[in-house]
């Protein structure tokens, strides 16, 4: 299939900027895939399309304070977006710079933060677009982060980021630090949405995937089956595993909550034995899903809108059909849908 079979129009107005006041405030187009259909609804009306005993499979990582300013040597400034922590003062980090540094060249971060005195990382190595930096403070990396980073709120939100975001750009399940993006689906619910849905007899396992900044990252090739996708660490572990097989057992719906659960646990199918569904996995994955894909553990997804002829909404569409899929995105820039990041939500079900 070609990269243009997956291009769609996107008025700019439409991108979300901020949150909804509210998380569980915002819109949720509802996709029958099978009789390919669409309704209008409330996010919080996900609270009658989800059954009891259906699973939600949710991604409990937690977003880091990952972005970074400061200075080389020279005066000129740059932006580091720290893509994984490797070690305790080493990290792998994309650089934005007027020119690239050199290997063995030291920087100067914090320098926005005028009350705080900056730390110095020292160049160490370079693959592609990616530096190895090592930290030359005798201070955990996490703890500089907590001090000086800022949300790394995604490329098409053309703000700086706010107080409001170091909340409202993280689940209120986030539990394992590493990822530089948020799994967004999970934006959508509040506490007392996920009540709601527990006293239904609606259950919940929890997976991780870290989201790394290569999830913006284009598909540059014509011919989407030469696109390359960038890895990213995993985790399912034995009880999440047992929730889902019991679910399955039972006739009832794994619903994956983002993109990045689904990923989480198809990519752990494709790992397990060949006599079982799904086994406990960690590790890494580079899995790409376009139509096509035979889908083995899913049976349905909530998710945001995403990017003309990104892997996610090829994803999409290898779970609804391209058409289908289409259609549903044209509905909902007609009405007016907000998208991405801090956008609404559609409900991919058959």
């Amino acid at each position: 299939m070609k990269r243009s079979d997956f291009h769609f129009h996107l008025p700019e107005h439409l991108i979300a900027q901020f949150p909804e006041k509210n998380r569980s405030s915002s819109r949720l187009l509802n996709v029958d895939r099978h009789n390919k259909t669409f309704n209008d609804c409330q996010f919080i009306d996900i609270i009658n399309l989800i059954n009891p005993g259906d699973l939600l499979v949710f991604n409990n990582t937690k977003v880091i304070p990952a972005r970074l300013y400061g200075n080389k040597k020279t005066g000129g400034k740059i932006e580091l977006l720290i893509e994984k922590i490797i070690s305790r003062n080493t990290v792998v980090s994309k650089i934005r710079a007027s020119k690239s540094p050199q290997i063995e060249s030291i920087l100067t971060i914090g320098t926005d933060h005028k009350e705080l005195p900056g730390f110095e990382v020292k160049v160490v190595g370079r693959s592609n677009d990616l530096f190895e930096l090592e930290f030359l403070s005798f201070e955990e990396i996490n703890s500089l982060l907590e001090t000086y980073g800022h949300m790394p709120l995604p490329p098409y939100v053309k703000r700086a980021d706010e107080e409001q975001d170091y909340d409202r750009y993280q689940t209120v399940y986030a539990k394992e630090s590493g990822a530089v993006a948020a799994p967004t689906a999970g934006l959508h619910f509040d506490e007392p949405l996920l009540q709601r849905l527990s006293d239904k007899g609606v259950n919940s396992a929890y997976v991780t995937l870290h989201v790394g900044a290569g999830t913006y990252q284009p598909v540059r090739v014509d011919n989407i089956t030469d696109h390359h996708m960038h890895s990213e660490s995993i985790d399912i572990n034995e009880q999440a595993v047992q929730q889902i097989l019991a679910t399955k057992k039972a006739g009832k719906r794994v619903i994956a909550v983002g993109t990045t659960s689904l990923r989480t646990l198809e990519s752990a199918a494709l790992f397990s034995n060949a006599d079982k569904i799904i086994s406990p996995y960690q590790g890494e994955t580079d899995i790409f899903i376009y139509p096509g894909y035979e889908f083995k553990v899913i049976d349905a997804l909530l998710t945001n809108f995403h990017l003309s002829e990104s892997t996610l909404f090829m994803l999409v569409s290898a779970l609804a059909g391209l058409e289908t899929m289409k259609a549903a995105y044209k509905h909902a820039i007609k009405e007016q849908y907000r998208f991405f990041s801090y956008g609404d939500a559609m409900f991919i079900h058959s």
